[in-house]
């Protein structure tokens, strides 16, 4: 999200100011730097409900000067999955989803894909994934961990906890495992939230037995995580 608003406010001549965890990966700090965003970096221990706190308070402060994103609460976020990133899933998959499995993040990607797939089938699993050390959703209590784009530490206001037939957790060596499985052996080079996704959906996929609709997203790059162990 960070990302996509500091490349906007680039084109458009805004201020960008990124609040985020101070222990996000060097590579996205540069991206959103080469970007001309300002990053406000926040102790890691507060997880990214730090960051959101820290702009609230910024907000609180000079309610004038600040636009905020509010993504995790923005009802544009999942009518945009479902709207446009659902449709192009079903497409081109030609076939019924019967599984569906994404990490929460801010939860747009889980609710406006879930939404969407049920309404095509009504049978259709929806599976949403959150770090094990940050396993909130599912009534674990918030905490630091290394899954960088899921598991904010608290439950956004746009996941729609009703969509979810199951809660998954996932370790981040099972993520990192599947992050090298999916670079390694099939020269796709994604990111460690990814690596999350096909995880568990390669879990409950095997668990389930004989599926033909598997879907899961890749959201972020690889590229964005060589300075960390990922891919160690």
């Amino acid at each position: 999200t960070g990302i996509g608003l500091a490349l906007v406010c680039s084109a458009k001549g805004y201020r960008c100011l990124i609040a985020m965890p101070e222990n996000m990966s060097d590579e996205r700090k540069k991206l959103l730097r080469a970007f001309g965003a300002e990053l406000l970096l926040t102790p890691a221990e507060e997880g990214v409900r730090g960051a959101v706190e820290r702009v609230e308070k910024l907000i609180e402060e000079n309610p004038e000067k600040y636009f905020p994103a509010r993504q995790f609460e923005n009802p544009v976020n999942p009518k945009v999955h479902y709207e446009k990133t659902a449709v192009e899933i079903l497409e081109q998959m030609g076939k019924v989803p019967e599984l569906f499995v994404s990490g929460v993040g801010t939860g747009g990607t889980f609710t406006g894909i879930s939404r969407r797939f049920k309404e095509v089938n009504r049978e259709c699993i929806a599976v949403a994934v959150e770090p094990e050390e940050c396993a909130v959703i599912s009534g674990g209590e918030p905490g630091v961990h290394k899954i960088q784009g899921i598991g904010a530490g608290f439950i956004p206001k746009v996941f729609d906890r009703e969509l979810a037939d199951r809660v998954e957790r996932v370790s981040y060596s099972e993520a990192k495992r599947y992050a090298n499985i999916l670079s390694k052996e099939f020269g796709v080079l994604a990111g460690v939230s990814s690596g999350a996704n096909v995880a568990v959906a390669v879990r409950v996929a095997k668990e389930l037995g004989k599926l033909k609709g598997v879907v899961t997203v890749l959201p972020d790059t690889g590229e964005r995580y060589l300075s960390t162990d990922l891919f160690d």
